[in-house]
């Protein structure tokens, strides 16, 4: 009767844990759907800041001084601090709950996007991408908090549409950065004070997000981590305690070769998107010779497919998971994302504007919605090192993107094109150890299951090696 109780006073259908069974979109009841909504509209806000500089390029190289070498310096930084930060922000979320980290976060990288409003030589240029970019290692605490919030059936859906939801701030800053910058030029005359004035808007939004966040947010279904008590650890996602240490939590997550492999993929969907972000608009700018509004526009494309395509990945993986387990989540990330490698491969060989925007919004969809499945694999790795595997597989996308910019953006050794042709090579190639992951309750995409119904799939979920 107490448990009926407790389960009525949510506005969503919940399971024995309080998560919800339901992702109900146009709702903002509390606690799940009020956290929902404010994980991808604070993280939102971080990638509207870390890509408001890429669509300006053109205009800040004239006024900083900036050389091709500056330029690619600069993209590596946007994306090389996320790897750490993103490592650390899975502990982090695991100690401090993903509420607190993430909004730590965000306030303490938005001073950064300020200080490019005044920013006056390519180090410092440089020095404000990287500080900027450790914001987006909000993303493993956007999705941690779906994982605490939403039941397994549901918890790839929620993960899709929260980070590609939020992963739309990147095309939405290719797009309305240069129109804020034109709009103030206009009524100031200076394009010098309209880029930087610019700048400010990103920032504000920044600070805005993360206070929110803290305002109305809440880590669990049943409370803040820092109200957690013993009762409900037994029934919610586990906050690590004495026996169960911090550290033991550490090396159990960084001890499981599957998080590894997911580190690996992801770095060859989402460093992917990463490094098209920083590259996609200069592209379309230099070969096609399009103006900075018109280069920004179609750059926007790339990013904004991230609205239907990360969710689409997640409800692919969803669906497949109720229909053939966890071969189905396995063999949809590996089809998806390979198909993604093909049309990247593709899109260096175009030589037309029309053919290269199609094939670049195609690539968009299945790169972005293999980001997707692979998030829909990685809440049923570890329940106790969850934050761990979270901030590994991250972490591993922004690897991913520093290793393609330094390989194929930077300096003079490829063009764009080739560049963009070499890396989907890679996405093919960096894809198939998916067939390498394995689990002893669910089976892998060639084989079935290895346990007996004896076993308890629930412990060994919890402790996976």
């Amino acid at each position: 009767m107490q448990e009926k109780e407790e389960v009525s006073k949510f506005a969503l259908p919940v399971d024995e844990e309080h998560k919800a069974t339901e992702l109900r979109l146009l709702s903002a009841a509390g606690p799940h759907m009020r956290a929902f909504h404010l994980a991808w509209l604070s993280l939102f806000t971080c990638y509207f800041s870390t890509f408001a500089t890429p669509p300006l390029l053109p205009v800040l190289r004239r006024h900083l001084h900036l050389s091709p070498v500056d330029v690619a310096h600069a993209g590596v930084a946007s994306v090389s601090g996320i790897i750490v930060a993103r490592l650390a922000m899975g502990p982090a979320c695991d100690l401090l709950g993903p509420r607190v980290a993430s909004a730590a976060l965000a306030l303490l990288t938005a001073p950064a996007v300020y200080a490019a409003s005044a920013v006056s030589s390519p180090t410092g240029f440089i020095v404000l991408r990287f500080v900027a970019g450790l914001s987006l290692a909000n993303f493993v605490a956007n999705q941690y908090w779906m994982s605490s919030m939403f039941a397994p059936g549901v918890v790839g859906r929620a993960n899709g549409v929260s980070a590609g939801w939020a992963n739309a701030g990147s095309g939405a800053a290719q797009f309305l950065m240069p129109l804020a910058y034109s709009f103030i030029l206009r009524l100031s005359g200076s394009p010098s004070f309209s880029w930087r004035a610019a700048f400010l808007i990103p920032a504000t939004l920044q600070v805005v997000g993360a206070l929110a966040v803290l305002a109305f947010g809440q880590d669990l279904p049943d409370g803040n981590f820092v109200s957690f008590s013993r009762s409900q650890e037994k029934r919610s996602l586990r906050k690590p305690t004495s026996k169960e240490g911090f550290w033991v939590v550490i090396a159990d997550g960084l001890g499981n070769y599957r998080g590894w492999i997911l580190c690996l993929t992801y770095g060859y969907c989402y460093g992917v998107e990463l490094a098209m972000e920083n590259v996609v608009a200069e592209y379309f700018y230099g070969r096609f010779g399009l103006g900075v509004e018109a280069a920004g526009l179609v750059a926007a494309c790339f990013g904004m497919a991230n609205v239907v395509s990360r969710p689409a990945g997640g409800m692919i993986s969803d669906a497949m998971g109720r229909r053939f387990g966890m071969r189905g989540r396995l063999w949809s990330l590996w089809v998806v994302q390979t198909v993604g490698g093909v049309l990247c491969v593709l899109l260096g060989r175009m030589s037309s504007l029309g053919a290269s925007m199609t094939v670049m919004c195609c690539f968009a969809f299945f790169a972005q919605a293999a980001s997707g499945l692979t998030y829909g694999v990685v809440p049923f790795v570890s329940k106790r090192s969850l934050g761990v595997i979270s901030g590994l597989t991250g972490s591993g996308g922004a690897l991913g993107g520093v290793v393609i910019q330094l390989l194929f953006f930077s300096g003079t050794k490829y063009s764009k094109e080739t560049g963009i042709s070499l890396m989907g090579v890679m996405v093919l190639v960096c894809t198939l150890p998916v067939s390498l992951i394995y689990f002893p309750q669910w089976g892998g995409m060639f084989c079935g299951s290895s346990t007996s119904e004896d076993d308890d799939p629930e412990e060994d979920y919890h402790l996976l090696k």
